[in-house]
């Protein structure tokens, strides 16, 4: 998975915003304010956080090596997936998608993310 092309499909999704997190060394991805994906190294390797029901993250990671618990984020929501792995682009591309549904749906219910807005 090419990096610019994963940032390009994020910040296609409507009030998508991209910012830098220095602490994390991390690219965030937010749709208005809710973080939904983030791109950076681990280990030296390329990677993203995705944000998916505790159960589909149950799920990808039994069934994936190239995912993991987030280091940064709540695991029972956020999982990191390797950009070089063994995942499709086309499961990339899908588990991004399901992940700004989620900011949108968490979004609409009032909540916010947002780390001004603490």
């Amino acid at each position: 998975m090419n990096i610019s092309d994963l940032l390009t499909y994020c910040m296609s999704k409507p009030g998508a915003e991209q910012s830098y997190k220095n602490e994390w060394d991390a690219t965030q991805v937010k749709s208005e304010g809710v973080l939904f994906a983030m791109v950076h190294e681990v280990k030296g390797r390329p990677a993203l956080s995705l944000k998916t029901s505790p159960a589909l993250a149950d799920l990808l990671r039994e069934e994936h090596n190239d995912v993991f618990p987030s280091e940064h984020l709540n695991k029972s929501h956020w999982s990191t997936l390797w950009l070089d792995g063994s995942l499709k682009d086309s499961q990339i591309y899908y588990l991004v998608e399901a992940s700004w549904q989620q900011a949108d749906a968490t979004r609409a219910a009032g909540v916010s993310h947002d780390e001004d807005a603490r």
